[in-house]
């Protein structure tokens, strides 16, 4: 697990958000699906921005959350394209949250996300080049 912490006051987050009561699974903690959804948008627009237009979800790898989110936390998605292919983007996501007003945040999860660019038809289509 990369423990580097992203600088808040630097590095833009893809989405940042916070957990609400709504989010909460039967145990008090957020859902794990709610997470997993929040990287999805997230990866999703930077996919979307790299392929120039739409993108549709069609893998996730490597998921792994390392510790759950509470009610009330920040959630900051953090977004790298690693990998750029024929009519498919490769993202690694990874989350950090921040509890309440402290500044030390900690990650809780990362994942690798995978979209394919999709023409109007909904067929997949060429990403164009950098």
């Amino acid at each position: 697990m990369d423990e580097t912490m992203p600088d808040f006051d630097r590095d833009a987050p893809a989405l940042r958000t916070f957990a609400m009561p709504r989010d909460l699974n039967g145990n008090g903690d957020v859902f794990g699906g709610w997470v997993l959804s929040q990287m999805d948008v997230a990866g999703g627009v930077i996919a979307a921005r790299r392929a120039q237009g739409r993108v549709a979800t069609i893998g996730i790898e490597a998921m792994k959350f390392h510790r759950p989110v509470s009610l009330g936390d920040e959630v900051n998605c953090y977004c790298a394209v690693e990998r750029v292919g024929t009519t498919s983007i490769r993202v690694k996501i990874d989350v950090w949250v921040r509890r309440g007003a402290a500044s030390q945040a900690y990650k809780v999860t990362e994942g690798v996300f995978t979209y394919v660019a999709i023409g109007e038809d909904r067929r997949p289509r060429p990403v164009p080049p950098a």
